[in-house]
């Protein structure tokens, strides 16, 4: 089994391979769109994200206590509950993307929720604002911290387990070391984990220079 408190350049579909059923308190995570986005090595298709999604869903809950992760285009939400339908849905508001819906804006955007929480009170919307620009750290659609804190605090308990599958620019596990919680995180992408890996590790760095 691979270790904890650490981030791995490898495929997450080998890495939940690598621990048993249930293992993690919680996956939070934020998968390729398939909207054709500028990944650096991923082929962002709608057919490869269906393809994915045919294999992460599943692995995913097996791995996990609780899955968390958006459903990025809201017409999708018939697939999911044909295909894999969630135990819940979240709501996050997040104020304008920037960027024109089917009629307007996307000001929230559904997150699915597979499992539940273990005797921790958790609501269904939270509201914040999605600051990051395109393209920070590298990564073409990094997540505000906030948006990682607010599940993590609420989904799970200090010392926790939390698995992020596609780790990007290295958000969820900064939230949860932030919180106190264990943490591993998968991505494929070289030039990505190097950036994840750099940003905790400076994290880190700093929290010691003030102890």
């Amino acid at each position: 089994m691979l270790e904890l408190n650490k981030l791995y350049n490898m495929d997450c579909m080998e890495g939940m391979k690598q621990f048993p059923d249930k293992y993690f308190d919680l996956i939070l995570c934020d998968p390729p769109y398939g909207v054709d986005l500028k990944y650096s090595t991923y082929d962002d298709t709608e057919s490869n994200w269906y393809e994915l999604m045919d294999k992460f869903i599943p692995e995913a809950k097996r791995t996990a206590k609780m899955v968390i992760f958006p459903s990025c285009q809201i017409k999708r939400l018939k697939w999911f509950y044909e295909n894999y339908p969630p135990d819940w849905l979240i709501c996050w508001h997040k104020g304008s993307p920037g960027h024109n819906g089917y009629i307007g804006f996307n000001d929230w955007e559904p997150h699915l929720v597979y499992g539940k929480t273990d005797g921790i009170c958790m609501h269904d919307y939270f509201s914040i604002p999605n600051t990051e620009k395109m393209g920070k750290y590298g990564h073409p659609c990094p997540k505000p911290i906030a948006w990682a804190k607010w599940i993590i605090s609420r989904a799970t308990k200090e010392n926790d387990i939390v698995c992020d599958t596609f780790i990007g620019s290295g958000t969820t596990a900064l939230a949860a070391y932030d919180l106190k919680r264990r943490y591993v995180g998968f991505e494929i992408d070289e030039d990505y984990f190097n950036m994840a890996q750099k940003r905790i590790e400076e994290t880190k760095a700093q929290i010691r220079m003030i102890i």
